[in-house]
């Protein structure tokens, strides 16, 4: 079983102020879910097939999902329009903050 000091560490690592209880049922919790893994850890997987499959794999899609990355032909008006309608402009463009 894992200790208190364990939990209490684990408990400090992710900022988490837990109780007396709430230290004693973590200990039993984690303890059943390392547990858990120790048993997984004993699976036999050397012969075991793949199963794991992308979602562009077959039979879920046959065709790229991906578009070209194509720039959008705006007429003039609706980009000066826009521009205009900006708060702040600078030589035909939109100023906005430096965001670094």
């Amino acid at each position: 079983m894992i200790s208190k000091k364990e939990v209490q560490h684990i408990a400090k690592l992710a900022r988490l102020g837990l109780t007396k209880k709430e230290i004693e049922k973590m200990q039993k919790e984690l303890s059943l879910i390392l547990d858990y893994f120790n048993l997984l850890k004993e699976i036999k997987t050397e012969k075991a097939e793949l199963t794991s499959r992308s979602i562009l794999a077959k039979p879920y899609c046959t065709k790229d999902l991906m578009r070209k990355d194509e720039i959008a032909k705006q007429p003039p008006e609706k980009i000066n329009k826009l521009i205009e309608m900006a708060p702040e402009k600078k030589q035909g463009y939109i100023r906005v903050k430096p965001i670094l």
